[in-house]
């Protein structure tokens, strides 16, 4: 026996990433923030805790995000960070694999992020197609 069950075509089951243009806007500018607040605070010259701010505005900035926004997150971060929270203020420099390892760890954060974000997204889609085809309200873990 068939049993036929209504689609819904209200909510999209996985809710659509932000646009990337979006992300890398609230990047650059949340980077800046950031930097700002850290030099006003800790003061300029102090790149650790500014990696570990931006490293976390990246993650969030991940979790709505598309995968291919990741590196431009990334190297948009590590802009702000090289040139306004390394001295000279204002200036990019290359530093080899200290860049290097910024940039991966900024990378990686977005990605992290991303993978998150997809993973909350199918999770919660999961469940209420699983509870709507089977038609009980039953609460797992």
């Amino acid at each position: 026996m068939i049993d036929w069950v209504p689609v819904r075509t209200g909510a999209r089951p996985v809710p659509s990433p932000v646009a990337t243009p979006l992300v890398w806007a609230a990047a650059s500018g949340g980077a800046l923030a950031l930097v700002a607040l850290l030099n006003a605070l800790v003061g300029p010259g102090r790149p650790s805790p500014a990696l570990a701010a931006l490293s976390l505005l990246s993650v969030l900035l991940g979790l709505s995000a598309r995968f291919v926004a990741a590196p431009g997150t990334a190297v948009l971060c590590w802009l702000f960070l090289n040139g306004f929270a390394v001295a000279p203020a204002g200036t990019l420099s290359w530093a080899g694999h200290r860049d290097a390892f910024w940039l991966a760890c900024l990378c990686t954060a977005a990605l992290v992020g991303t993978a998150l974000g997809r993973l909350r997204h199918a999770r919660a889609a999961y469940r209420r197609v699983t509870t709507d085809v089977g038609g009980s309200t039953e609460t797992g873990s």
